[in-house]
């Protein structure tokens, strides 16, 4: 059961690493705008962008953070995911 536990936590740690590493990719992106987006582009839009719009919709219900140029949903996604990265290192002792 020891061994089942360890996989799977460093299975989800492995994931949690490579969509922190695609959301720097589109920040990235983000600070070089172009008028035709590439493929590289749209598909990491498409892969981050189900994890964003849940922290986007709920901040704007709640009215925080409107018309600041920072997308601050990206950086509290990003927080989240960073926190629940902690939380498995600490699962993992």
């Amino acid at each position: 059961m020891a061994v089942f536990m360890y996989v799977l936590v460093s299975t989800l740690s492995l994931l949690i690493d490579m969509f922190c590493l695609i959301m720097l990719v589109r920040a990235i992106f983000s600070w070089f705008p172009t008028e035709n987006e590439g493929k590289l582009q749209r598909v990491v839009f498409h892969m981050t962008e189900p994890i964003i719009a849940p922290v986007r919709k709920f901040l704007w219900r709640m009215g925080w953070f409107q018309g600041l140029p920072i997308d601050m949903s990206f950086m509290i996604t990003y927080l989240l995911l960073t926190l629940l990265q902690l939380s498995l290192s600490f699962a993992m002792l």
